[in-house]
């Protein structure tokens, strides 16, 4: 879902780069992962389907990030005809605005075009991987509501009950696919949508790619409690170009990425003022950056502070995580496995199914985890 964004045609730009061994695996967890390696699906036996409701071609969109410095041209130029291929098996995705008829009709059309995607190419499986732009969150959504009354709902065209996310994580369940959410965005976080997951004997995982700030964090966070410092404050302020950039530049798209980068950080250290706001700079094109100042206060009261500054392509970033999901999601679902993975915290700002954010217990989780696969 969002199959023409930059983080997904990063991904599939790498994963056609790793078949045609032109690119180290860097950045790719599990190619590290002691464990099994056979349970996982090689790079060779990925086969890439999608929607989105943008109709660039795929092979446009990488050029456009070949010239933003993310993709190296000698890649692009080697997996264009590659790309073109993808392209063709990309279908439209569900907009509100442009969707005529119940929600209902959304979610069926969508899962249809992933179980002929399955059929077509004879797949074990297919999963499915939410990296559309960030949604605001809906707090309106009833906790209440389970499957039956929102089946309900979604075949009354009156009645829009779940957002573009949901409907996708509805979808991708009810055509008998696993699920992970890359994104803030409500998605499969709906109670009817996880008890929904749990029926059909599906895993999931989510929600927020883990990448750069957070990840910087969850590692450096757990040293201040272990060393007993008191943090005072910790600000934070996000630079963002692109696509990405434009998209949270609206208060209420950015609300739910803000609040998902918040509870990581109240987790760690509590209740601290930790004011973080997130900044449009188109100039940056493709490129994130992120500063932090941390207040904190040690023996005698001495006042200190710490300052970093990550500089990065979030999407180069994001884009070996969705793969190396994929792989793990799939492997669980080999296996038998259902409900949320919460083993695969590690990956995520806001993990489905755990507390647990210090991100070297999250390693051991899952390593144990992919060990034992």
């Amino acid at each position: 879902m969002g199959a023409r964004g930059s983080v997904a045609t990063t991904a599939i730009t790498g994963l056609l780069a790793l078949r045609a061994g032109l690119v180290r695996p860097f950045g790719c967890v599990t190619e590290r992962l002691e464990m099994d390696h056979s349970v996982l699906p090689t790079w060779d036996e990925i086969i890439v389907g999608g929607h989105d409701i943008v109709s660039i071609p795929l092979d446009k969109r990488a050029e456009h990030l070949a010239e933003s410095g993310l993709i190296p041209h000698s890649v692009f130029t080697a997996v264009a005809s590659g790309l073109r291929a993808v392209d063709a098996e990309l279908r439209c995705g569900y907009h509100p605005v442009s969707h005529t008829g119940s929600l209902a009709d959304a979610a069926a059309r969508l899962a249809a075009d992933i179980t002929e995607f399955r059929d077509r190419h004879e797949l074990a499986r297919v999963i499915v991987v939410n990296v559309t732009s960030t949604e605001p969150p809906v707090p309106q959504l009833p906790e209440h509501l389970d499957i039956d009354l929102l089946t309900e709902s979604l075949n009354d065209p009156q009645r829009t009950v779940l957002p573009p996310s949901s409907v996708g994580a509805y979808a991708a369940l009810t055509a008998g696919c696993p699920y992970v959410d890359f994104t803030p965005s409500p998605g499969i976080k709906m109670p009817a949508l996880t008890e929904l997951a749990r029926r059909q004997g599906l895993p999931y995982a989510g929600a927020d790619g883990k990448t750069g700030e957070t990840l910087l964090r969850t590692v450096l966070a757990p040293m201040f409690v272990a060393r007993a410092l008191n943090v005072r404050s910790w600000a934070g302020t996000n630079l963002l170009g692109g696509g990405d950039g434009a998209n949270l530049a609206d208060p209420e798209q950015a609300k739910g990425k803000l609040e998902s980068k918040a509870r990581g950080l109240a987790s760690l250290i509590g209740d601290v003022t930790a004011p973080l706001h997130i900044d449009n700079v188109p100039d940056l094109a493709e490129r994130k950056i992120a500063w932090d100042y941390v207040s904190f206060e040690g023996f005698l009261g001495a006042k200190m502070s710490l300052q970093f500054t990550w500089d990065g392509y979030d999407s180069a970033l994001a884009a070996p995580l969705v793969l190396d999901l994929t792989r793990l999601v799939s492997a669980a679902h080999a296996k038998g496995l259902s409900g949320a993975l919460s083993e695969l915290a590690f990956f995520f700002k806001d993990p489905l199914g755990t507390d647990e954010h210090r991100f070297a217990e999250q390693t051991r989780m899952l390593a144990d985890w992919a060990a034992g696969l």
